[in-house]
């Protein structure tokens, strides 16, 4: 068998490399791809015998809406991880990434551990487990993996779910011969975050990691989302897409995140329904007295936030679809200004001094003036802002809000056209 390095050195990998990070950054993909071979080499004291890639991804609408089934817009993006892999039929997963302390995960035990709540290894528990579960025979199969990232941490980016996706794609095709749909490997990287995890996500960012390209998704039943990928060329547009790290601390906010779909259940519990997108608008109106009664005001206004959000988010993919992007970001204003005053996601409960994230937001509506668009970006209280910003303002906008936020706060990104992929 060809060496992987020397595939890469003879430019096979060439049509591959360019699909995932475009022609112009092909040669920083052939250093990330040496760097990952030679970190398995060194670590395994062996040779890789694949290449994967998993995209970190972007939420271009639908705010929150994922974990009541509603609708979304979102795309996977030019940050990946990336993982150079070998089986190793020990019955042991053992992932080294870059950095951080070797992780070995026994095919043996597939069940949660408490002491591996909010941890890596939970989440290569969890895919593994949920894979065996659903028929894929591991057994004694074991895998070797060593994995660079450029998905920052607490970028709203998703690196946890692109992560997920990595681990679900490489054993899909190492070990159960493709079987598992790209949406299908996105609902085994939930399953790993939910319930091995501990956090309660929703769907959109593993289907989005899963998928790649920008995907329009209704999960009205989430065993059988309806996903699209609607066709998007931003450059050709004029603009680009920044996600702006607000700087605010990465504390757990598994708390306040918990605290919307807890106040939302609450809201569905006066109807006799587990989640909003069961419940009529209408209803809702007509009952609101005994709502605002059981959920409080907050619980109220989160449910505002869905309903207009839900519909807006199918809106934003019509206008993509009918090449209307001014209408698009129009809506994304809107989206904005519903996730602070609705949903209020933006600044942690109780936080007065410090509100780096409505101040980043705030920034960048100064600098843009009436072009473009910002709004909060992924779960929020804290993180990152998204910014769609006009090319001949880009080199100014990301100056001036880096002179606030720090450098390298801003994050200058591309649609990536596929998900979760095999390179070699």
């Amino acid at each position: 068998m060809e060496l992987l390095k020397d595939r890469l050195a003879s430019g096979a990998l060439d049509a591959a490399l360019i699909r995932l990070y475009g022609e112009k950054n092909l040669e920083k993909a052939h250093s990330r791809c040496d760097a990952v071979i030679t970190g398995f080499t060194k670590t395994f004291d062996s040779l890789p015998e694949a290449l994967f890639s998993a995209p970190g991804r972007t939420e271009l609408g639908g705010n929150h809406t994922d974990h009541q089934h509603g609708r979304v817009l979102a795309a996977g993006v030019d940050l990946d991880i990336l993982a150079a892999v070998a089986p190793n039929q020990s019955g042991m997963i053992r992932i080294q990434s870059q950095g951080y302390p070797l992780i070995v995960v026994d095919l043996a035990e597939l069940t949660p551990k408490a002491e591996e709540v909010n941890s890596s290894a939970a989440l290569i528990r969890g895919v593994a487990a949920r894979m065996a579960s659903l028929g894929c025979s591991l057994g004694n199969a074991g895998l070797d993996a060593y994995i660079i990232s450029d998905v920052p941490g607490g970028s709203g980016l998703s690196s946890s779910a692109a992560f997920e996706v990595l681990i679900g794609t490489i054993l899909n095709e190492l070990f159960w011969c493709g079987k598992c749909s790209a949406v299908e490997i996105a609902q085994i990287g939930q399953y790993a975050e939910n319930v091995f995890f501990g956090k309660p996500c929703g769907l959109m960012d593993e289907t989005a990691s899963s998928v790649g390209g920008v995907v329009a998704i209704d999960f009205a039943d989430t065993a059988n989302p309806v996903v699209e990928q609607i066709a998007l060329d931003l450059t050709a547009k004029g603009y680009a897409l920044c996600i702006l790290d607000s700087g605010a601390d990465h504390a757990d906010l598994t708390d306040e995140y918990a605290g919307i779909t807890n106040e939302l259940k609450t809201v569905c519990r006066c109807f006799g329904k587990e989640f909003l997108r069961e419940v009529d608008e209408n209803e809702f109106m007509a009952k609101l007295p005994e709502v605002r009664k059981a959920a409080g005001d907050r619980g109220v206004l989160r449910a505002f936030h869905f309903y207009a959000e839900n519909q807006r988010a199918a809106d934003e993919a019509e206008a993509l679809r009918k090449d209307n992007f001014d209408e698009f970001l129009r809506l994304v204003r809107e989206s904005g200004k519903s996730s602070a005053m609705y949903l209020q996601n933006v600044v942690p409960c109780g936080q007065t001094a410090n509100q780096e994230l409505m101040l980043t937001i705030a920034l960048c509506e100064k600098l843009l003036g009436d072009r473009g668009a910002a709004r909060v970006h992924g779960g929020g209280f804290g993180g990152t802002a998204q910014a769609f910003v006009p090319l001949d303002m880009l080199d100014e906008f990301k100056s001036k809000t880096e002179a606030v936020l720090g450098e390298n706060r801003c994050h200058v990104v591309s649609i990536r056209p596929v998900g979760g992929f095999r390179l070699a």
